[in-house]
């Protein structure tokens, strides 16, 4: 597996433990429909909380949040909608980001709740 692959998915385990140790139940991680794809969906007390998580070696190439942009938000809307249909959920949604820096554990991590609202289509 190449280390790139290898450090995205040990910044992802180290995301959802991270929320599992906020409260947050973590309900799947890498869920995947087709092209689809979320990173974490957990439940925060009454809320679905989809959760995109960017892992970086260092912030060289720029901030890890600012790799959410339009096109990622609108892929992750979708998806979301998606999940929702499948598991007929029925539960308030927030959109997290969850920023994990550094090349091995442990990681620096950075969390922003409600990190962006879906687009108007």
């Amino acid at each position: 597996m190449a280390s790139h692959n290898r450090l995205g998915q040990e910044g992802e385990a180290a995301a959802a433990c991270f929320l599992e140790g906020k409260g947050y139940v973590v309900r799947h991680r890498n869920w995947r429909s087709g092209h689809k794809e979320l990173d974490i969906v957990a439940v925060d007390r009454d809320t679905l909380v989809v959760v995109e998580v960017k892992t970086r070696r260092d912030n060289r190439f720029g901030d890890p949040f600012t790799a959410v942009d339009n096109r990622k938000i609108r892929r992750i809307v979708a998806s979301t909608d998606a999940y929702l249909r499948l598991f007929k959920i029925d539960l308030p949604v927030r959109f997290d980001i969850v920023a994990v820096t550094g090349s091995e554990p442990p990681f620096h991590i950075e969390h922003i709740e409600d990190a962006f609202l879906p687009p108007i289509w």
